[in-house]
């Protein structure tokens, strides 16, 4: 299959990335992209190796080499160097507003038929009011875990699993129940 992105290096940059390889003070992943950089180049002095036999001499995976061949094509030398950054966004789902009215709900009387509040139930409910399109029970622990200090002044009980008994965030028993170990 033909390559979409050929690496050419110049001898300057040849050059350059080989006293990177052989320079013992480099963080192992640059010398690691240089030498599959060196490996791939097809210029005038480099050896054309395929992506699969670079990711077998390199240690990396095959698609690894493709990447890194791809940056250093659209992006520049540096930056195929250089790890990629992250650009997953992590937004919050509940702003101030947001907060407030969980920690109110969960300080609330549970639904009927119910001794407490889970993570779902307050996640659902918030979908219900239409605070948020939706959440996960994990941004919802988050929140009230934010927020212990006014969960506890509310009496609100914390559950464990059974076989440890039952607490509130004073460390004490619930009821004549043993407090947890």
């Amino acid at each position: 299959m033909k390559k979409r992105y050929v690496v050419r290096l110049s001898a300057e940059e040849r050059n350059q990335l080989q006293g990177l390889v052989n320079r013992g003070r480099e963080a192992a992943f640059r010398r690691r992209h240089a030498q599959v950089l060196l490996l791939v180049d097809e210029g005038d002095h480099g050896d054309g190796l395929t992506d699969r036999e670079v990711a077998e001499r390199v240690g990396f995976w095959r698609r690894t080499v493709e990447q890194i061949r791809e940056r250093c094509v659209r992006e520049g030398l540096q930056s195929a160097l250089e790890r990629k950054k992250r650009t997953r966004e992590r937004s919050r789902k509940l702003d101030g507003g947001g907060e407030a009215r969980l920690v109110s709900l969960a300080c609330s009387k549970p639904p009927a038929g119910r001794a407490r509040w889970t993570l779902r139930m307050l996640g659902d409910r918030l979908v219900e009011l239409k605070v948020v399109d939706s959440i996960s029970p994990e941004a919802v622990r988050q929140v009230l875990k934010k927020h212990h200090q006014t969960l506890a002044k509310a009496d609100v009980v914390h559950s464990r699993p059974s076989e440890r008994g039952v607490r509130v965030p004073g460390g004490g028993g619930v009821e004549g129940l043993p407090p947890s170990p």
